[in-house]
């Protein structure tokens, strides 16, 4: 029997023993070739596209020749207004690439020696750039699409007498979402949040393209589908897979997200429950890499990404 690619050597290319020894200058060295990969490092200024510029070692920035502008590796970019260093950024990224159900941000607190409050955000401007990468992505061919409820558990009452029916929405808090997925089959995954879950069909049917098959279950709001693709649908009372039609991979990503919510965050508010939804999604689609490649692949995401309007300031509750 095949051996998982992640049981095998060519999957660990990175480790925090790596990440640590290497020292800031290299990490340093890291951010700026994947911020300026075009001029192999060498600075371009962000203000005017000028490719020369004078480098002030002492405090590790540049001045434009053209525009005199003042900027560093990160300016402009999702870690802009930096704190950390880069070797601990660097950390952190290795951390979360390896996690394959996520990493909570008291464990990553721990693990870096910074408040939890650092970790949170610094995982959520990770998953900002990590989506970033399919924000106007589309799906063809066989797509998968689904939906699975989060959030909103409902306690039971101690004693039976006081117990109440919890699936009456009177009953309910109000706070449970579906996270409704298309996901192409040897491509990529899509995840969105809504309320209901019918709602997620017309969204899912605008990042699709035309001609694509589409495979989905019984439920009747899919029934829809059918008038703009062909589709073909799934019973699960009868079977998981039937004659090649199944909605399997869709279901592998929600078994990834369920982990990632129950095993490590615990809980996830529906206000952000969208975040969590695309950073499995972005494990899922990047399973078969090294984690050397992935973190690399993350941090030219977020140094290509521009300043977060969701998190800096966030603690200040300030926005961009």
């Amino acid at each position: 029997m095949a051996t998982n690619f992640k049981l095998t050597a060519r999957a660990r290319t990175l480790s925090l023993r790596e990440v640590f020894t290497m020292g800031e200058d290299k990490a340093y060295d890291l951010f700026r070739q994947l911020r300026w990969p075009e001029t192999d490092g060498a600075a371009v200024c962000p203000k005017c596209g000028h490719d020369k510029a004078y480098e002030i070692t002492t405090r590790r920035k540049f001045k434009c020749k053209a525009c005199h502008h003042q900027f560093s590796v990160t300016s402009g970019t999702i870690f802009a207004s930096r704190k950390l260093s880069f070797t601990d950024i660097l950390a952190a990224i290795a951390i979360i690439v390896d996690a394959a159900k996520g990493v909570s941000a008291m464990q990553l607190s721990r693990d870096l020696d910074v408040q939890h409050k650092t970790a949170w955000i610094l995982a959520h401007k990770l998953r900002e750039a990590m989506a970033s990468e399919t924000a106007s992505h589309t799906l063809s061919g066989v797509v998968e699409v689904d939906g699975a409820y989060f959030g909103g558990h409902v306690k039971p009452a101690n004693k039976k007498t006081d117990r109440k029916d919890r699936r009456l929405s009177e009953n309910q808090t109000g706070k449970r979402r579906v996270v409704v997925v298309a996901r192409q089959r040897q491509g990529r995954t899509l995840p969105f949040v809504h309320e209901h879950e019918s709602d997620g069909v017309e969204t899912v049917s605008k990042v699709i393209d035309n001609g694509s098959t589409v495979h989905a279950d019984e439920a009747s709001h899919w029934d829809a589908l059918h008038a703009t693709f062909p589709t073909l649908r799934i019973n699960h009372s009868e079977a998981f897979s039937l004659n090649g039609v199944c909605t399997n991979q869709a279901e592998s990503y929600f078994s990834r997200l369920r982990r990632m919510v129950r095993g490590q965050h615990h809980h996830v508010s529906a206000r952000y429950l969208a975040a969590y939804a695309q950073h499995a999604a972005w494990m899922e689609d990047h399973r078969e890499m090294d984690n050397a490649a992935m973190a690399k692949r993350v941090i030219g995401l977020a140094m290509g990404h521009s300043v977060s309007r969701n998190w800096k300031g966030y603690w200040q509750r300030t926005k961009v």
